[in-house]
């Protein structure tokens, strides 16, 4: 799924709006206590294992989004602290297996769990920690346990179409929004839910803050892939062209492709597959100077002012301006 380091990995509620941060802080307090009991197990090698990239630190965003819009409701409860966990541990659940998949060495800056443990006990490791979040959600309800197997089907899917090829006929620029909306909007949206939920809010502001997660999901990931190809390695804390390598066609990519400029000629034979390691500081110069490059940015701003538009029924206040803010902070990463 092409995470990026966890320390580089951009905006969280804090550095949008301090104000609200401090309602979330004691929630996130409760959320770190409960994360390290559900992980823990009798088998110290389990234990270790489970823990090695909770361990490793992370901005627990997800989880902290989940607090944040349990302000628009009757605050954090027992309910969200449950739920906040339950959202962090498929996500890193879903760690395990991307570097799995992706014969990664590092992740959060210290060896990836296949590296340290073996890449059987990765992926056992990864279903073992969805298993502990289906343990949390079993005891908030129905509805919440409806959700999180909506939203492992929705994970796996979404990362079994990033890999296949678009499907002749569909347009690449939907195709990439509905894979992006699958692999990493989902999660997002689902926290967002769950803060709604279980704090009370009615079922238009549930609705509301999904639709809201999701899409801010779409719009992190738009910013991280123009990062791919803008950022510099010093910058940024990973390394540039990983998307060019492994033949990504993200939203760039696919603008450059479809040109038909001919002094881009020489690019779109670069990116009509991976990009060879040999071939990738010519493909990133070339990339970097394209007009596909801005036309992406434009596109992702204005994916981001849409998905602010989502909140205008919420009104005014410390919790919507921070939801805002959060949108800005993510998109504004690649101005």
């Amino acid at each position: 799924m092409n995470h990026p380091p966890e320390s580089q990995r951009g905006p969280t509620v804090e550095n949008t709006c301090p104000d609200a941060a401090r309602g979330v802080e004691t929630g996130l307090e409760q959320v770190d206590v409960l994360l390290q009991d559900v992980v823990s197990h009798d088998d110290p090698f389990i234990a270790e294992a489970s823990a090695h990239l909770l361990n490793a630190g992370g901005k627990r965003f997800r989880p902290q989004l989940t607090l944040l819009v349990a302000h628009l409701g009757r605050g954090v409860t027992p309910e969200v602290v449950q739920a906040a966990a339950a959202v962090e541990l498929v996500h890193l659940a879903s760690l395990y297996h991307d570097d799995v998949m992706d014969e990664a060495d590092l992740r959060r800056g210290v060896a990836s769990a296949n590296a340290r443990f073996g890449t059987g006990t990765a992926v056992v490791v990864g279903d073992l920690l969805f298993g502990r979040s289906s343990e949390l959600v079993s005891h908030l309800g129905p509805e919440a346990v409806r959700l999180q197997a909506q939203t492992f089907v929705r994970l796996c899917a979404g990362q079994i179409r990033d890999d296949r090829p678009v499907p002749e006929g569909v347009d690449p620029v939907e195709y990439l929004l509905g894979v992006l909306g699958d692999k990493t909007g989902i999660l997002v949206s689902t926290a967002a839910r769950y803060g709604a939920m279980f704090s009370g809010c009615d079922d238009a502001t549930i609705e509301l803050v999904g639709e809201y997660g999701q899409r801010l999901g779409v719009v992190f990931q738009l910013a991280d892939d123009l990062l791919d190809v803008a950022a510099e390695a010093e910058t940024s804390g990973k390394t540039p062209g990983t998307d060019l390598r492994e033949g990504k066609a993200t939203l760039p990519v696919l603008f450059a492709r479809r040109s038909t400029d001919p002094e881009g000629a020489r690019l779109r034979e670069l990116l009509a597959g991976p990009v060879a390691e040999e071939d990738l500081d010519e493909a990133l110069e070339l990339l970097r100077a394209h007009p596909a490059m801005a036309e992406a940015r434009a596109y992702t701003q204005e994916y981001a002012r849409r998905t602010i538009e989502l909140l205008e029924p919420l009104g005014e206040g410390e919790v919507p301006e921070a939801l805002r803010d959060l949108v800005h902070a993510v998109a504004d990463r690649v101005v």
